[in-house]
C-alpha cells in the first residue's frame, strides 16, 4: 500500500508543469556553460592558472570532460535548492489549497504514512533532478571534451587526480550532494505542513537558506560555535571529495549532521501533521 502511494505521489509531481522547470533550467544552463567552454575554455583556464604557469611547466591541455563537469557542478549545485523547493514546497500545502487534502486522509494509510510518502516522493524528485544534472554536466561534457586527468585548485595548491579515480569521486560527490539537497526538500515539505498555500513554504525555505548562509559567511565570533552545525555549511561538502588525501573525518561529520537535520525535520513534520486540523 505504501509503495503504491509513493508511486502515485511521484506521478502527481510529474503531472505538474513546474516540475519540469528544473530540468529545463539545468539543460539550458549546462548548455550555455558547455558552449562557452567549448568556444573559449582555454582562455578561461589560462586566467585561472596564470600564476601557476609561472612556477610550473604544463604540457597538453587540462580542459577535458572531467574538469568541465567539475566546473559545471560548482556553478550550478548552489542553484538547485530553489529548484527543489519550488516543487517540494507545495506537496502538502498545495493539496490543502486545492481542497484535496481531506480526501487523502480518508485513505487506508495513516496520516504519518501519507506524509512519509510525500517525503519519499520529494526524495525521488530530488534524485532524478540530480541524476539529470550529472548526465548533463559529466556525461555530455565527456562526450564533447573527452576524459582525462582532473586538475583541481585547493588550499594545498594544484592537485592532479588520475582519470581512473575521478568517476568514483563524482559518484560519491553526487551522493553527498543528494543528501544536502534532500535536507532542503525536508525543510520545504515540513514547512508545507504548516501552510495552506504553496508560496509560503517555498519562500520560507529559501529565506532560511539565505539567513543560514549569511550567518556562515559573517566573520562574527558570536556565530563561530553555531556555524559548524548549520546545514548550509555542509551544502558544498562534496567538493572535499576531490581533495587528496580526502578528509573523511570532515565528510562523515557532514553526512551525520545532514542526516540528523533530515531526521529532526521529518519527526517534527510527522508530529505536527498527525495533529493538524484539516477539517475546518
Amino acid at each position: 500500500m505504501w509503495w503504491a502511494s509513493l508511486y502515485n505521489e511521484s506521478i502527481k509531481i510529474l503531472a505538474k508543469p513546474r516540475s519540469y522547470l528544473g530540468f529545463l533550467a539545468i539543460t539550458l544552463l549546462v548548455g550555455v556553460i558547455l558552449l562557452a567552454l567549448a568556444l573559449d575554455g582555454e582562455s578561461y583556464l589560462d586566467f585561472v592558472t596564470g600564476s601557476l604557469e609561472q612556477n610550473l611547466m604544463m604540457e597538453g591541455s587540462m580542459l577535458n570532460g572531467h574538469l568541465v563537469g567539475f566546473i559545471v557542478l560548482q556553478m550550478l549545485v548552489v542553484h538547485l535548492p530553489l529548484l527543489v523547493a519550488l516543487v517540494t514546497g507545495d506537496l502538502i500545502s498545495g493539496e490543502a489549497a486545492m481542497g484535496t487534502l481531506r480526501n487523502l486522509v480518508t485513505r487506508p494509510l495513516s496520516r504519518k504514512s501519507l506524509l512519509l510518502t510525500k517525503y519519499g516522493a520529494a526524495a525521488v524528485y530530488t534524485m532524478v533532478l540530480l541524476v539529470w544534472l550529472g548526465l548533463m554536466a559529466v556525461g555530455v561534457a565527456q562526450w564533447i571534451f573527452g576524459p582525462g586527468d582532473l586538475a583541481v585548485l585547493s588550499g594545498e595548491g594544484l592537485q592532479i587526480l588520475p582519470s581512473v579515480e575521478v568517476m568514483p569521486r563524482f559518484l560519491q560527490a553526487f551522493a553527498l550532494a543528494f543528501l544536502a539537497l534532500y535536507t532542503v526538500a525536508c525543510i520545504s515539505v515540513t514547512f508545507s505542513c504548516l501552510a495552506d498555500n504553496s508560496i509560503g513554504p517555498i519562500v520560507g525555505t529559501m529565506a532560511l537558506i539565505m539567513v543560514f548562509t549569511l550567518i556562515g559567511t559573517l566573520n562574527v565570533p558570536l556565530f563561530e560555535n553555531v556555524r559548524p552545525f548549520l546545514f548550509t555549511t555542509h551544502m558544498a561538502a562534496w567538493r572535499s571529495l576531490f581533495v587528496d588525501p580526502t578528509p573523511w573525518g570532515d565528510i562523515w561529520f557532514s553526512v551525520g549532521l545532514l542526516t540528523l537535520h533530515c531526521a529532526v525535520l521529518m519527526a517534527f513534520g510527522l508530529w505536527y501533521f498527525d495533529r493538524k486540523d484539516i477539517l475546518t
